[in-house]
């Protein structure tokens, strides 16, 4: 069933889906180069479920866009963990933070062309390497602020940086506060026992 959702057609721009979370961004440059790289997001991170085994990720995130809800999920919780005092981050980091928790599982199939049906473990430097090429010299923000949104990308599995199959490492770990707060964001939106309500709206206060 789910591979009919691979290639379906969406009724709606992208941007739209994110369209509660991107209002969290204060600042319009920052917004607007989220808005341009959602946008290129492949068709499929909008369709399919967050976990391609359903072993991993909350049920309400098992079915047709589940990865959406994921990824929303993990933003609200962000958002919410801003309201703690000890992170310090100024308020353009944390605009940084929250898109980088919109797009680091962006490509988690891999490139479209390729078809694949299944997480691939290289998908956060995939994601990276993908906005980096077609938007690092955006007309929205400097490119420090890309490469601070792709180091945070590129870091997001956390411990996990092991190819399952072959052993082999992929990735790296997390070092600075800023890419450990993004894992946080993603490792609780990823557990079984916590539900999102997205009928609750987000209070700014």
């Amino acid at each position: 069933m789910r591979r009919r959702w691979i290639g379906e057609k969406l009724t709606m721009k992208k941007i739209e889906k994110f369209k509660e979370e991107l209002e969290l961004i204060k600042n319009e440059k920052i917004r607007k180069f989220a808005e341009s790289a959602i946008e290129i997001m492949p068709d499929y991170f909008f369709v399919i479920p967050a976990s391609s085994t359903g072993k991993y990720h909350p049920a309400y995130t098992t079915g047709k866009e589940g990865l959406l809800k994921h990824t929303r999920a993990a933003v609200r919780i962000a958002y919410e963990l801003f309201r703690l005092d000890w992170w310090k981050f100024t308020d353009d980091e944390m605009d940084a933070i929250l898109v980088s928790i919109m797009l680091h599982d962006g490509w988690k199939n891999g490139l479209p062309e390729n078809n694949l049906k299944f997480t691939q473990t290289d998908h956060p430097l995939v994601a990276s390497k993908m906005i980096d090429e077609k938007l690092g010299d955006n007309t929205f923000i400097d490119y420090p602020i890309v490469s601070f949104i792709c180091s945070n990308i590129e870091t997001h599995t956390g411990q996990w940086i092991h190819d399952s199959r072959t052993k082999r490492k992929v990735l790296e770990k997390p070092e600075t506060k800023f890419q450990k707060f993004v894992h946080l964001a993603d490792y609780l939106a990823s557990r079984k026992c916590l539900i999102m309500d997205f009928n609750v709206k987000l209070s700014k206060e």
